[in-house]
């Protein structure tokens, strides 16, 4: 569980680096893994606790043979999915945000949105290639 302040970022970042390793995925995707955590993680402090130090980030690692699950969950007020702006529209190629679910969902095998009572829960899979 981390406080929403946005230097946590970088402790859960290096939290998912560490879990992929011991995880067995190679350098490349220790990396992918761990910039997925990175950008919702900080999705998670700056919108969803829209950085509340009370509230808290809440994240989970989940390692099988099959791979890795990690859950990102917020305290926020959750929102709509389909809402979200298409980060590669020409309106938003040089907006500086608006990036995190897209890059998160390039990097790993399967992104899922629930919103929660309380909350959003980020869902993220990555598989080992065999």
């Amino acid at each position: 569980m981390l406080e929403s302040r946005i230097e946590n970022v970088d402790r859960a970042e290096a939290a998912a680096e560490e879990v992929a390793r011991a995880a067995g995925f190679d350098v490349d995707e220790q990396h992918h893994i761990a910039m997925a955590v990175r950008e919702i993680t900080v999705n998670a402090i700056t919108h969803g606790n829209q950085l509340d130090a009370a509230k808290k980030v809440h994240l989970d690692f989940s390692i099988s043979p099959a791979g890795l699950i990690i859950e990102v969950r917020d305290e926020g007020r959750g929102f709509d999915a389909s809402k979200l702006p298409d980060p590669l529209a020409p309106d938003n190629l040089l907006r500086q945000s608006g990036r995190g679910i897209f890059l998160a969902r390039a990097f790993m095998d399967e992104l899922d949105l629930k919103n929660l009572r309380h909350g959003l829960e980020v869902r993220m899979a990555k598989r080992k290639r065999r």
